[in-house]
């Protein structure tokens, strides 16, 4: 396997390449240790931080923007979006309030204060 990424751990977005197989991958390109590690996990388990929003249903015309507190399987998106399209909460809530508990081993939290 042959690929090309753009590092995004950093402001610098080194130009990384990535050679091998499985677990035995070779990284070139990176600045930094980090770069390694990002490539390493981009190619053998890309995880990706979900953002939406939820309906708040006591409020009018109102919605909350949330977050996974922790990236989730890349494979795992359309899943999750499905799960957080039903769901609906209730004002007031603050920054980091639970939406949704144990969802691919993270939570689905609040990003937004609603009074």
């Amino acid at each position: 396997m042959k690929r090309d990424l753009t590092c995004i751990i950093c402001p610098r977005g080194c130009s990384l390449h990535v050679e091998g197989e499985g677990k035995a991958l070779t990284v070139s390109g990176n600045a930094c240790p980090r770069g390694i590690q990002y490539a390493v996990d981009e190619c053998t388990d890309p995880r990706r931080t979900i953002t939406s929003t939820v309906r708040v249903s006591n409020r009018e015309n109102c919605m909350v923007s949330v977050k996974t507190a922790d990236p989730i399987p890349k494979a795992a998106i359309f899943e999750v979006m499905a799960c957080i399209r039903q769901l609906q909460v209730e004002a007031p809530l603050k920054i980091g309030d639970l939406i949704l508990d144990d969802v691919y081993g993270t939570q689905i939290i609040a990003t937004k204060a609603v009074e």
